[in-house]
């Protein structure tokens, strides 16, 4: 602002005055506080799955499948201190029905969402039919990733009813005569992987969102009530006991929250109940091979807002009820809902803010001690990816997005055995929360507004005395922000996910 040489100073000091309450005006206070004292669950870290894409992916030229891996798993900085990568600790690797071997008889038309198989159709095992996934899972390893968890969609083809990968009457297709085939399929490829790769499951998820019919082939898919799925744990924890295998069964997948607790669906809802609670029939929760954790995907249940709340809010409060019990969100991608539709690829902020805020209400409303993201690697025009590629089985281009960076806000410094702290203060459309790793403090808050807000945050007991803010928006992807002495006046810009870190 410039002023003329020779203006009133009665007038300059109006207008000062003037311009400074603009500039506060513009520029909000929101005050927290942050309890150490009062902690919540322990976050197990974050993660997202090699389905489809990576089978392809992995095939590409080093450098490139170098670049996705360490867009997905770097923990390391830059010379400037950009992070290379978000960090992920979790890598989901998806155990095959093998219905690519069956190519277009598996009538399931898109390659792409066809899945490679160890077990070939001769009953004879090829370990290196899976290049690709497993040049993913080495690169995970390489890269610091520990836990991996196998993932089935649907059994194998040769166990399945109809020999397909789907469900042809909508109704469980697993042939339950071939049960403990199915279940030494399970140990056989823990114990391949150990053996060709040298990683070890650290967990076994044999069923995936039961719930739905899974009868329009266009994916691997097998529904499934909750006796059956109850029956199904109990054979693969034979096998695991009899085989000695260290793996745990993750147990849940459900295809939506409400089918956690009793959501009126008898047959395939309540599931937190169905199978921690000793006096039910399908109690599988003295399982020795049993993980005590439930997991649930966030589809379908972010809006409206109450909604939002609410279904989180009661998955916590059903997996309270059981002592021990430890709650996942395993898998979730933007299907769409009333405030943002799933088609059409998006590589901006408005799905990363929108993803920033459900991982935070499913950290801090469902206590989730896991969140998951769905495909790390997409090809698809939709808003399913971490990364994007061409729809190239070979080469092609590498795209990262702003939805990989905003859960990188969270994944990058909330490390392992982090705990989420309480947090006081709200402010309408600004989300936040903390966690404790070790003696560091990790804050993340979600800005939705359209005006940049300092935040003054005061840590009860202890002063922090410094801080370093990473911010990813519309200009910045993770980016390495500001530094401050103190906590009283964090800079968190408009409409973005920024990452406070303070000791």
């Amino acid at each position: 602002m410039r002023l003329q040489k020779h203006t009133n100073p009665f007038f300059i000091f109006l207008v000062l005055f003037f311009y400074n309450a603009f500039a506060i005006a513009q520029s909000k206070i929101v005050k927290i506080e942050i309890d150490p004292s009062i902690q919540f669950q322990t976050i197990e870290g974050f993660g997202a799955s090699d389905a489809w894409s990576c089978q392809f992916a992995g095939l590409w030229p080093d450098e490139k499948k170098n670049k996705m891996a360490d867009l997905l798993f770097s923990s390391k900085m830059t010379d400037t201190g950009q992070p290379v990568g978000i960090g992920l600790n979790m890598w989901r690797f998806s155990i095959g029905a093998g219905s690519a071997a069956q190519h277009k008889e598996s009538d399931i038309g898109d390659e792409w969402r066809r899945q490679l198989s160890f077990l070939q159709p001769d009953g004879q095992y090829n370990w290196n039919a899976m290049p690709g996934q497993t040049w993913f899972l080495k690169a995970a390893k390489a890269r610091g990733v520990k836990q991996f968890i196998g993932f089935v969609n649907s059994p194998h083809v040769g166990f399945t009813k109809n020999g397909k990968a789907y469900s042809t009457d909508g109704k469980c297709n697993l042939n339950f005569d071939k049960l403990d085939a199915f279940s030494n399929d399970m140990v056989e490829t823990i114990k391949g992987l150990k053996t060709t790769t040298g990683i070890e499951l650290a967990y076994l998820s044999p069923a995936n969102e039961p719930q739905w019919k899974w009868n329009e082939h266009n994916q691997e898919g097998c529904p499934y009530t909750n006796s059956e799925l109850a029956q199904l744990y109990k054979g693969v924890n034979k096998a695991f006991a009899a085989n000695q295998i260290k793996t745990k069964i993750q147990i849940g997948e459900a295809g939506q929250l409400d089918y956690l607790y009793n959501n009126g669906n008898s047959e395939k809802g309540n599931q937190v109940d169905q199978f921690f609670n000793a006096s039910s029939p399908n109690y599988v929760g003295n399982l020795s091979h049993l993980d005590q954790s439930i997991s649930g995907h966030s589809y379908f249940t972010t809006s409206p807002e109450q909604k939002f709340i609410n279904t989180r809010k009661k998955t916590a409060e059903a997996v309270a009820k059981i002592k021990g019990l430890r709650y996942w969100m395993s898998e979730y991608c933007i299907l769409g809902d009333s405030l943002m539709r799933g088609e059409k690829r998006d590589l901006g902020i408005a799905p990363a803010l929108f993803i920033a805020k459900l991982i935070h209400h499913d950290l801090v409303l469902s206590n989730a001690t896991s969140w998951q993201w769905w495909l790390a690697i997409s090809s698809g025009d939709y808003k399913d990816g971490l990364v994007y590629i061409d729809k190239n089985k070979t080469n092609g281009q590498v795209y990262d997005s702003k939805m990989l960076w905003a859960l990188g806000n969270y994944s990058r410094f909330i490390g392992e055995g982090s705990k989420r702290l309480f947090v006081k203060g709200e402010a309408n459309q600004v989300f936040v929360s903390s966690y404790q790793n070790d003696k560091k403090l990790v804050t993340v808050a979600v800005n939705l507004t359209e005006n940049d807000l300092d935040l003054d945050m005061n840590v009860k007991g202890k002063k922090q005395s410094v801080v370093q803010t990473y911010v990813t928006s519309t200009e910045y992807n993770l980016t390495p922000f500001k530094k401050y002495k103190n906590t009283k006046s964090v800079r968190v810009p408009a409409k973005s996910i920024t990452t406070i870190l303070s000791n």
